[in-house]
């Protein structure tokens, strides 16, 4: 297998394993020592670093807002070249308050011996200050 399949394979079961709620799988996807950078000015915004910064603070601050049972993360663009996997996706999901988040989003995911080593993840922060974040 070559370096682009590899990369790909990694961010595909990453993303399988999110989606499916199995969150120990999707753990298990990155380097012990990965990186998660979103930029803005959000309580989320930031680069997280490790494991437990991304899964237990990062995403643990966004899937707090939502209802865990109706987020759904639907794939609609990968391409892979090298160590570099670009996805776009989509999230939707309902609010702990009932509202309706739809964001869209892109990321650039580095991937090192099978495991993901950073990611920079770009989407409408304005949508999220509004619906997740609003005081």
């Amino acid at each position: 297998m070559n370096t682009t399949e590899i990369s790909r394979n990694a961010v595909e079961a990453y993303i399988e394993a999110l989606s499916s709620g199995r969150i120990d799988d999707a753990k298990a996807m990155f380097a012990e020592d990965a990186t998660w950078t979103l930029g803005g000015d959000l309580p989320m915004s930031g680069t997280w670093h490790g494991r437990k910064g991304i899964f237990e603070d990062f995403l643990g601050l966004a899937f707090g807002r939502l209802d865990a049972s109706t987020v759904a993360l639907k794939t609609t663009n990968l391409v892979a070249a090298g160590d570099t996997v670009v996805v776009e996706w989509t999230s939707d999901a309902t609010t702990r308050d009932g509202g309706h988040y739809h964001q869209q989003c892109a990321g650039f995911f580095i991937v090192n011996d099978g495991l993901i080593t950073a990611v920079r993840e770009y989407f409408d922060t304005d949508h999220a200050r509004r619906v997740l974040f609003a005081a």
